[in-house]
């Protein structure tokens, strides 16, 4: 390992499925040395994606479990146990996705770590905060979409509750766990001790949304009503053009003078319901309604062109497969291919951030299940004959 801010932090990933790999792969990707613990078995998104040459490697799984090492014990043994007890005595962060409760039967809480490591970063992904009435239950991402008020932006702006067609409550979440790490090492610089971190996927979604779409009902008493009515117009999609589609986003008022010029409508610059943003805001529908009648005249790259030309915001709309034809993601080497040892060449994408002071030089592959099992042990101080037992006793699972 080589390079990134967070080169020498050693992580102990004990997460399933998206929420939790999305945290430990932001903190790989930066640098740490990040050992994923799965249980015999392994992670579920190693089965349940679509998309594997071979069974246990999904493409998703792949996606959100590069750069780390992967260890297989079964902590219900007494031996898995404490290995996993002596990982985390050498490590500086332990995140997890599992349920608190079950964390304290096995000891894992964070007061009893902190007893055999002082320094720990504990960040507790939860589905529901401490204190609330849907604590230590289970959840994933429809449920929390659902609960949050995501699902309900989708029934305000076209009649139906509908789900992001993306596990968007764990991206959120997770990228909002790794930060959160990050704040709390900083911390430990200046005082020496370690912290718990809980990290609710509710109470962030629930920010998330509120924040966007309180609107009128930010005030006491309300002063209009919830809702930011641009986002929630049925219209609020990319535009049919003369021959495909565009997103166009005249947001300040020398661009909307100039998209009302180019689309052959001067006079509605003078319009009062167009004159500023916020009677733009207000009259919305009748502004997506101008911009569709306005953009058929055209076709894609022609005003791609022409906005290009006058500053206005705007851009061809992608398929998930035209991500792959992008010029700028081109440009910046967005996706890249490397050769896995048991899964051929793969295509993978690039860490989005930079850092002038150096970043991560090594690459990792995606781990099979426990494939640096006896590499991690070794550092541990375990002998090859301790080892040899914990695998005929099942506290340590290798890989088939």
């Amino acid at each position: 390992m080589a390079g990134g801010p967070l080169e020498g932090v050693r992580v102990i990933d004990m997460t399933t499925i998206v929420v939790g790999p999305i945290c430990g792969r932001t903190l790989a990707d930066q640098g740490a040395d990040v050992i994923k613990v799965e249980a015999p078995g392994g992670d579920l998104l190693r089965l349940m994606a679509r998309g594997a040459r071979n069974r246990g490697m999904s493409g998703k799984f792949m996606n959100f479990n590069r750069n780390k090492r992967s260890i297989c014990l079964d902590i219900k043994k007494p031996d898995g146990l404490a290995a996993m007890k002596k990982l985390l005595a050498s490590a500086d962060v332990f995140v997890s996705n599992v349920r608190p409760a079950a964390l304290e039967r096995a000891g894992l809480d964070f007061e009893s770590l902190q007893a055999i490591n002082p320094r720990l970063i504990y960040c507790g992904i939860v589905a529901f905060g401490k204190g609330g009435a849907y604590y230590n239950r289970p959840a994933y991402d429809p449920i929390v979409q659902s609960l949050s008020g995501v699902a309900g932006t989708f029934e305000r702006a076209i009649g139906e509750p509908r789900f992001v067609p993306m596990v968007m409550t764990d991206h959120v979440t997770g990228l909002v766990a790794a930060q959160s790490i990050g704040f709390a090492l900083y911390r430990r610089e200046k005082t020496g001790v370690g912290e718990s971190i809980e990290t609710p996927m509710l109470e962030n979604m629930a920010s998330f949304v509120a924040s966007e779409h309180l609107a009128g009902i930010t005030f006491v008493p309300p002063a209009g009503p919830s809702g930011d009515n641009r986002l929630l117009s049925p219209d609020y999609k990319p535009m049919r053009t003369k021959d495909s589609y565009i997103t166009v986003h005249p947001n300040t008022n020398a661009q909307a003078a100039a998209f009302f010029d180019v689309i052959g409508k001067p006079e509605l610059k003078d319009d009062p319901r167009f004159t500023d943003a916020a009677a733009r805001s207000e009259h919305a529908a009748e502004f997506f309604e101008i911009r569709a009648e306005g953009l058929l005249l055209k076709t894609t790259e022609e005003w791609i062109e022409i906005f290009a030309k006058i500053d206005v915001p705007a851009a061809r709309y992608n398929t998930i497969d035209g991500l792959l034809d992008d010029p700028h993601l081109n440009d910046v080497g967005f996706f890249t291919e490397m050769d896995h040892p048991t899964e051929g060449r793969i295509l993978k994408t690039k860490t989005p951030n930079t850092f002038s002071g150096g970043m991560r030089e090594d690459t990792r592959h995606a781990p099979h299940i426990g494939e640096q099992t006896r590499e991690i042990l070794a550092e541990l101080g375990y002998a090859d004959g301790d080892v040899e037992a914990m695998v005929e006793a099942g506290a340590v699972i290798e890989p088939a």
